[in-house]
């Protein structure tokens, strides 16, 4: 799944979500990413700034589901989930054993493989923690690091009925 793809099927919750925390913390994301948008959308900023906040966050998430838009969507959610979301990365690290810097970002290389077993033992416990849909938004963005995904993580991310971005 491309992030794209992702906007497409996420709960405007989730995208509601980490764009407030884009306004609370790092407005200057949030500004370059309505601009980013605006530009691909051939507008200007200010069109988006006008509009009211829910208008704004739904323009950007209209915005986001389309396929010219997929890097620019990419990095902004992985920018939420390595700054907003550092103790589910890290909590999702030590369970899958990929050493990580404290706070989620992974040191050195990823790995080739994920271990079925323990990947399952981790998202039980995580899913006791963190709201579903954001875990899964986490997983799928994770799965977006290498090509096609790890089979294991693509399989779980496809049958288990818990893990549903809406």
């Amino acid at each position: 799944m491309k992030a794209y793809e992702i906007y497409s099927a996420v709960d405007p919750s989730i995208v509601n979500q980490m764009l407030d925390w884009f306004r609370s913390h790092d407005r200057n994301v949030y500004k370059s990413a309505v601009a980013s948008l605006a530009e691909k959308r051939k507008l200007r900023p200010i069109f988006v700034e006008k509009k009211t906040m829910t208008e704004q966050y739904a323009w950007i998430h209209k915005t986001l589901k389309i396929n010219a838009c997929n890097m620019i969507g990419e990095h902004l959610m992985q920018a939420y989930l390595m700054a907003g979301q550092q103790s589910l990365l890290a909590m999702f690290c030590d369970g899958m054993g990929i050493p990580h810097d404290g706070k989620g970002s992974v040191v050195g290389e990823l790995p080739k493989k994920l271990d079925a077993e323990r990947l399952n033992s981790t998202i039980d416990k995580l899913i006791e923690i963190f709201d579903p849909k954001l875990l899964t938004l986490y997983l799928r963005c994770f799965n977006l690091q290498v090509p096609n995904g790890w089979p294991e993580l693509s399989e779980k991310l496809a049958s288990d009925p818990r893990l549903v971005l809406a």
